[in-house]
């Protein structure tokens, strides 16, 4: 998938609207000149699609899906700096999820607005216990499937709290079936099966946090 059409895989509708606004992204397009390409232009003005006041419950819900997408986005872009880390079988699987992941993240801090939370700092190595992360295929890929499980299940822990409002809840599921690929293709890499039964669980606020929070620099 090309760059200019990662917006579209995650929400075909949000971008139909936003460019059907033509003086909406006129407008962004002159502000931003020459890097105005096209995921840019519609991460500019995605906040206008969503509405300019969101609930106090939805900015949280929305930061908190924001923090585990800035997670997942600076581990696979640590990863991709890292010479020989990734297989020539892998690379392009890998190179894909990232540019997805980056798209998440500027299509929630951008629906957030000033509100959104800054990046946190991380510590892929968990403190020591995955201290080759990026040194180590095995390891790095071990990791990649419990950060896009956590977030998968994350993700849908907190879909019924966006029942009732419209446009936050497609994007989230658009995303949260992106996510749910991402985390099929890392385990069809690692010769495991995509899914382990029927249904899949969700997990809550608590749950997420005992798993992510290693992960983050103290």
């Amino acid at each position: 998938m090309t760059e200019s059409h990662v917006f579209d895989a995650i929400d075909p509708d949000l971008a139909s609207r936003v460019v059907a606004r033509r003086d909406l992204f006129r407008s962004s397009a002159l502000r931003l000149g020459a890097l105005a390409s096209a995921p840019m232009m519609l991460a500019s003005v995605s906040s206008e699609a969503f509405g300019q006041s969101l609930p106090r419950q939805i900015v949280d819900i929305l930061n908190y899906a924001l923090t585990l997408e800035y997670l997942e986005g600076s581990f696979y872009r640590v990863a991709l700096d890292q010479a020989d880390l990734i297989p020539s079988h892998a690379l392009a699987v890998f190179q894909t999820i990232g540019k997805h992941e980056a798209a998440h993240v500027s299509t929630l801090k951008n629906a957030l607005g000033s509100a959104a939370v800054e990046t946190p700092n991380f510590d892929f190595t968990a403190g020591g216990k995955y201290a080759d992360v990026f040194q180590n295929y095995e390891t790095f890929i071990g990791v990649a499937q419990t950060f896009e499980d956590t977030g998968v299940a994350a993700f849908k822990g907190q879909l019924p709290s966006l029942t009732g409002h419209g446009e936050v809840l497609t994007t989230a599921l658009k995303i949260h079936s992106v996510e749910a690929r991402h985390a099929a293709e890392v385990r069809h890499l690692r010769a495991e099966r995509a899914w382990v039964g029927a249904f899949d669980k969700p997990m809550t606020k608590e749950q997420v946090l005992a798993v992510a929070k290693p992960f983050f620099a103290h």
